[in-house]
């Protein structure tokens, strides 16, 4: 029997990394339709893609120090 309990964070979290890498399962996709609430899915993806884009400004940064 299914719950209607809405999805964790931890799981919203998982999903939206695992969408981004493209190795979501089929059931989870499901699941993320069914329980989850579409705002949850747009602000762990923005703030992915902030810590994605700060990680690479700090790593270019560190890498020409040493240019």
């Amino acid at each position: 029997m299914k719950s209607n309990k809405e999805i964790s964070l931890v799981s919203t979290i998982k999903s939206t990394l695992s969408a981004a890498f493209g190795v979501q399962k089929k059931e989870n996709l499901e699941r993320d339709f069914q329980k989850g609430k579409p705002a949850h899915f747009i602000i762990a993806g923005l703030l992915g893609t902030i810590l994605f884009v700060l990680s690479l400004i700090f790593l270019v940064r560190f890498i020409l120090q040493f240019h």
